[in-house]
């Protein structure tokens, strides 16, 4: 029980990444808020946490809004009377090159994932002082590490997460909180299932990482449960690949 006694906060919970480490926190032990913008899949993820004995609870939660964002902080608050860690995973992809790119589409993948960071943040932290520190976990990737063709909003925005990061972790120290990211390699999720529709295309990208297949969700969450756990008490400010070896070469 990695996460005894702790309380945390998952966004984008309802599939992917944030599913599997929803359920891995609270398998560790964790009271855990549920937090996504659709709701039928966020109320899975609870059923599945109660159903396996956990506690969680679901908020609706648009990253974009400050009022949804200091809902969701509140209800965790009220519900469970503290806060310890934020996993700050809601997010999306987008393939289009700067010329191509309407101006919308770029507004909407940095609110979503750079803004969102800041805005889980910002509001997670009052809350993480009030009870001694606690742990920020951002989604990050590879493409926040190293480029990528066709993905500039996309790269622009999860390059901001990593020092957005570094950035929190250097402000935060001095209050007990850690803020560390995470930078996946290509995940088996419901969003590489929409973009990868042929086997030779599959077989492409499983080609890019050494280790021989792409990630699994709990690949991630594993790697989230060490940050948020007391095992990492000596750790903050960085960005972690987990990525089968996509960025070593």
């Amino acid at each position: 029980m990695r996460l005894k006694g702790k309380v945390a906060i998952v966004t984008g919970a309802g599939s992917g990444i944030g599913e599997a480490t929803a359920l891995t926190f609270a398998k560790e032990g964790a009271r855990v808020t549920v937090a996504d913008v659709v709701d039928s899949s966020g109320n899975d993820t609870v059923d599945q946490i109660r159903a396996a004995g956990g506690d969680a609870n679901y908020v609706h939660t648009d990253v974009t809004s400050a009022d949804d964002i200091q809902s969701m902080v509140n209800a965790t608050t009220s519900n469970y009377g503290r806060l310890d860690v934020l996993f700050n995973n809601a997010g999306i992809a987008m393939r289009l090159a700067v010329a191509d790119l309407p101006e919308a589409d770029w507004d909407r993948c940095i609110d979503i994932n750079l803004k969102g960071t800041y805005l889980g943040s910002k509001y997670a932290i009052p809350a993480m002082i009030a009870n001694g520190g606690g742990s920020i976990i951002n989604t990050a990737s590879i493409y926040g590490v190293v480029g990528g063709p066709n993905r500039a909003a996309y790269v622009a925005s999860k390059g901001g997460i990593v020092n957005l990061t570094r950035g929190m972790a250097l402000d935060y120290a001095d209050s007990n909180i850690r803020v560390n990211c995470i930078c996946p390699g290509y995940t088996d999720t419901p969003i590489i299932q929409n973009i990868v529709q042929t086997p030779d295309r599959y077989r492409a990208l499983v080609d890019q990482h050494p280790l021989g297949r792409l990630a699994r969700p709990l690949d991630i969450a594993y790697g989230a449960l060490y940050l948020a756990s007391d095992e990492s008490a000596f750790v903050t400010g960085i960005a972690l690949p987990i990525d089968g070896g996509y960025t070593a070469g």
